[in-house]
This record gives C-alpha cells, sequence and structure tokens, in this order.
C-alpha cells in the first residue's frame, strides 16, 4: 500500500465550566434552563453536542436529557413543551409518546430551520439477546451516561441556572479526545453485544476524528463480530454510507476487515484481501489496491478535471448539491473490481489474469445493492455502468489515443463521463513510475479530446440523424434484425468519424449497406 495513516491526538481546546457557562451563553440555551428550572427538572446537554465543543466543531443539533428526582412521568416532553410555548410561532414541536421524547426545531426570521433540539428523559436500558431494542425504564443521569456509546458520546453540561455549564464527564471523556481515544464507557463487549450497531458506529467514529480503538474495545469488536447479523441492511448501509464520506474511508474499511466485520456484511469485498503465489509469481492485493483507489478519489476534488462532473444541461446527477454524487462514485471505487476474485486465472505465459472483471463485477452490483438494503435506482445503475466501463480509459491511455476510441468512450459513458474519467485517474496506481506517468500523460489526450467532442455538443454528434423509424419507414420494415445491423452500421460510421453526422452522407451509406442486405427503397 502507497497509503498509510496515523492517529493524532485530536485538535481541541479544554475548557472550564466558566468557559463552558460562556460557551452557551444563548437564548436558546438561557430559555431551556428557564423551561426545565420552572419545572423542577434537572436538564443537561448531552452527547454529540458537547463532544464538538471541544473539538470546536460548531453543531445546530443539540441533544438534551431531562431527569425528574422527584418521578415526573416524560420528563423530556414537559421541558420540549414548556420551551415551544417560549418561543411562541418560532418554534415547531413533535412529540413521540411511545419513546417518551420530543423535538422542537426553531426557525429563524426568514422561515429557515436554524435549531434541531432533542429532549428524552434519563433511562436505563437492557437488552435481550435477539434484539436491538431496549427495555428502557426511568433512570438517574449516571443510568443515561452509563448506555452511551462512547465515553466521548457520553459527556453532559448541565443546563439549569444554579449550575450552568457544569461539566459532567464520569467516564474522562475528555481524556480520550485528547488522546484520540475511542473507548465505551462500560464493558465493551455488553455495550456491542447489546446494540450491535455500536460496532460499526465505533469504526465510523474512528475514521471521522483519526482515532485509534482503544484495544479492548477492539477485541470486543472481533469477538462480537457475528452479532452484526441481527441488524437490518438499511441501518448497516447508513453507516457504510457516512464512513465513505469522511476524509479517510479506507480506514474505516480496513478496522471493518480486522474485527471481521467486513466478512459479515460485504464479503465479496473482504475476499479480495489475499495474494495467491504460483511458479514465483503474485498478483497484488486487490483489497489494498481497492483501498488506494478510493483514497486517490477522496484526495482528488471532483471538479478539478477540466470537465465538471454534471450532466450535460448543468445539473448535478444522483443528488442535487452533488454530495450524492461523491457518495456514489466512492461506492464505485470500492466496488470497481469486485469481480476479480471470480475472474481470476493462472496463465502459464501471461501470469494471472483478471479477464473480464469489470463485467463480472457490474453483474454483481444489483445482488450486492439489494442485499444491503442501497437504492436499486439511478444510484445503483450509476454505481454499475462505472464498474463496467471502469477499464475503457485505461485502455485508451495505455495505447495511442485515437480519435474513434475517445468517441466510442464518450458515447457509451454518456454523461458520466466525468466521474468515469475522475474514477479511472484514480485507479491509476502502478508502482513503475514511468509506465504511470505515460498513463497521465496519454489521460490529458483523453480528457482534451473530451473536451474537444463537448465544446461540438456530443450527444448531437455522435447520434446519427437518422433514426430507426426512419429506417424502418425508408425501407418498409417492421422492427427487425435488419433494422438493428442498419443503426448500428450508422452508428459504427459515425463514432469511427468516416462521415459528418450529416443527412446526405449517412444516406449514401445506409443505401449501400441495404442493398448488400437485399433491402429496396420504397
Amino acid at each position: 500500500m502507497s497509503f498509510f495513516f496515523c492517529n493524532f491526538a485530536a485538535e481541541m481546546k479544554d475548557y472550564t465550566d466558566a468557559e463552558l457557562a460562556q460557551i452557551l451563553d444563548k437564548d436558546i440555551f438561557h430559555m431551556i434552563s428557564e423551561a426545565a428550572d420552572s419545572l423542577g427538572l434537572e436538564c443537561y446537554v448531552v452527547g454529540g453536542y458537547v463532544r464538538d465543543i471541544f473539538l470546536e466543531k460548531p453543531s445546530d443539533d443539540i441533544d438534551c436529557v431531562v431527569v425528574a428526582p422527584d418521578g415526573t412521568p416524560a420528563p423530556g416532553i414537559a421541558v420540549a413543551k414548556r420551551l415551544k410555548k417560549m418561543l411562541g410561532k418560532r418554534a415547531y414541536l413533535s412529540v413521540f409518546k411511545n419513546f417518551g421524547t420530543a423535538q422542537v426545531k426553531v426557525y429563524g426570521e426568514a422561515g429557515s430551520l436554524s435549531l434541531e433540539i432533542e429532549f428524552v428523559g434519563a433511562r436505563r436500558e437492557s437488552y435481550q439477546r435477539d434484539s436491538r431494542k431496549p427495555i428502557v425504564e426511568d433512570g438517574t443521569l449516571e443510568d443515561d451516561q452509563n448506555r452511551r456509546d462512547f465515553t466521548i458520546n457520553a459527556m453532559a453540561i448541565c443546563l439549569n441556572k444554579d449550575r450552568f455549564g457544569e461539566l459532567v464527564d464520569p467516564f474522562g471523556g475528555i481524556d480520550d479526545l485528547y488522546d484520540g481515544i475511542i473507548r465505551t464507557p462500560l464493558d465493551p463487549d455488553i455495550t456491542f453485544s447489546d446494540d450491535p450497531l455500536r460496532m460499526l458506529r465505533c469504526i465510523r467514529f474512528a475514521t471521522r476524528f483519526n482515532f485509534l480503538i482503544e484495544d479492548e474495545t477492539f477485541e470486543a469488536l472481533e469477538r462480537n463480530a457475528e452479532r452484526i447479523k441481527i441488524i437490518s441492511g438499511e441501518r448497516i448501509a447508513e453507516e457504510l454510507n457516512k464512513t465513505l464520506m469522511t476524509k479517510h474511508p479506507s480506514r474505516g474499511f480496513v478496522d471493518l476487515q480486522r474485527s471481521g466485520l467486513l466478512a459479515l456484511i460485504l464479503p465479496e469485498l473482504s475476499h479480495m484481501d489475499m495474494v495467491e503465489t504460483k511458479n514465483g509469481r503474485a498478483h497484488k492485493n486487490n483489497f489494498y489496491h481497492t483501498l488506494e483507489v478510493l483514497e486517490n478519489l477522496v484526495k482528488a476534488p471532483l471538479n478539478s478535471h477540466e470537465g465538471e462532473l454534471s450532466h450535460s444541461d448543468g445539473t448535478p446527477p444522483l443528488g442535487e448539491d452533488g454530495r450524492g454524487l461523491q457518495l456514489w462514485l466512492r461506492w464505485a471505487a470500492l466496488l470497481h473490481d469486485i469481480g476479480k476474485p471470480k475472474s481470476k486465472r493462472w496463465d502459464p505465459n501471461l501470469g494471472w489474469t483478471f479477464h473480464a472483471h469489470n463485467t463480472i463485477g457490474a453483474k454483481m452490483i444489483p445482488g450486492i445493492f439489494k442485499r444491503m438494503k442501497l437504492p436499486l435506482d439511478a444510484k445503483m445503475k450509476f454505481v454499475q455502468k462505472m464498474v463496467d466501463l471502469h477499464m475503457r480509459p485505461i485502455a485508451i491511455a495505455d495505447d495511442i489515443v485515437t480519435d474513434s476510441a475517445v468517441r466510442r468512450l464518450v458515447n457509451d459513458a454518456g454523461d458520466d463521463i466525468d466521474s468515469l474519467m475522475a474514477l479511472c485517474e484514480a485507479d491509476i496506481t502502478s508502482k513503475n513510475q514511468q509506465r504511470k506517468q505515460k498513463f497521465l500523460d496519454n489521460y490529458q489526450l483523453v480528457h482534451q479530446k473530451i473536451e474537444d467532442l463537448k465544446e461540438k455538443d456530443f450527444k448531437r454528434l455522435l447520434q446519427p440523424v437518422i433514426d430507426g423509424n426512419e429506417i424502418m419507414e425508408m425501407y418498409n420494415l417492421k422492427p427487425s434484425r435488419e433494422v438493428g445491423l442498419l443503426k448500428q452500421y450508422l452508428k459504427e460510421a459515425v463514432l469511427d468519424n468516416k462521415v459528418e453526422n450529416e443527412r446526405e452522407a449517412l444516406l449514401t451509406l445506409l443505401d449501400e449497406k441495404a442493398k448488400e442486405l437485399g433491402l429496396n427503397k420504397e
């Protein structure tokens, strides 16, 4: 592997309680404080919001735990209702009685959402072996912190007026933030067995923050990996999506592989982590090659190529802001060589070969997406298309870059040509610097030819102006093999640039081919 990961202590600030009170010196927190005090309830801001204060990563999503010393039922809902009354028309309240939770959305003057505040009563949880849904009982703040997934998410700051800004950190979450450590508050075997999704969250947080997973916690991942089988495909996919969108997603997939989780949730990728040697010749480890491609793709800005990753009408595909495109392009990078284990063959003359691995891989994509409850719409088709075509630009760049080859590539890739080129450039991982430079130089030629086609409106340029309906009318044909042959003949001529895509020139070619097939015009 040409990439590696280091753990660094988190960039964070340590605050006194007085300084935390200053940070929380905002109208919304004082209003929550007033609402809780008026009801005689303890209230704390908890979880990610507290963690992110110390990491200096501001957030608009606030989680509050409300404690009822006198046994008041649904204390979180009570504080949420009081806050909504204080905010008036600026706020919208949602109550979830079955869960004892409530959400207050606060809107700004322009009507845009500015804050989301979740309220829940402090609780203790217990689990049954075959479910991650807990049995919930009212509890203390200590009970609530005990049930949290990781020490860095188990910190709380009091919002009541007489203790405003006081940090409650029973498990040393501040120290773990400073040291860059992911650790569970209690026994990690119980934490992960109770809710196996926490195993994927553990790896996702370590990946997101570039933290190390504490040894005992990681060993518990290995021991409890099989428990992931009770988690739904949707929840697993959600965690993988979040991991893929981190700065160094490959780190997460290394940890998934090391822990044994990857073999259970994405075995097709896990099985690529092997090297076979025969007659002294070994193929590369395709798992780590895949991660290197993923890292290359993430490092290269999506708009670093001369053409933007957008459709020809200027709209980004698979997500209004382009983020969706990034996610599914990263999925394509992760799965681009997924067909290699099935296609691997030994050739005494050539060594190890992986012929048609792109085609085999593309056929595997729908099954993987269906099993993992990933979308089966245009997003899946985009990934499938990228996997199927990912060898084409490399084949062009490894040879003489001809106009014909580029035109065919653009025709087949269509609006996704820039995404394909980004993926394939990331796939250049050769350790032979001379060969790698040849690839890169030829890639620039390919890019330039693609841009030239775009300037001329490649859709109009590459699609013959005479279509199948007109051919059937000219030769009095019904949909048939002959119509397909004539259409393909014209398309090949246009792609090979034998003639301009103009009506008269194509009619001449069409007549010649029709006569060969024994067809006459009406």
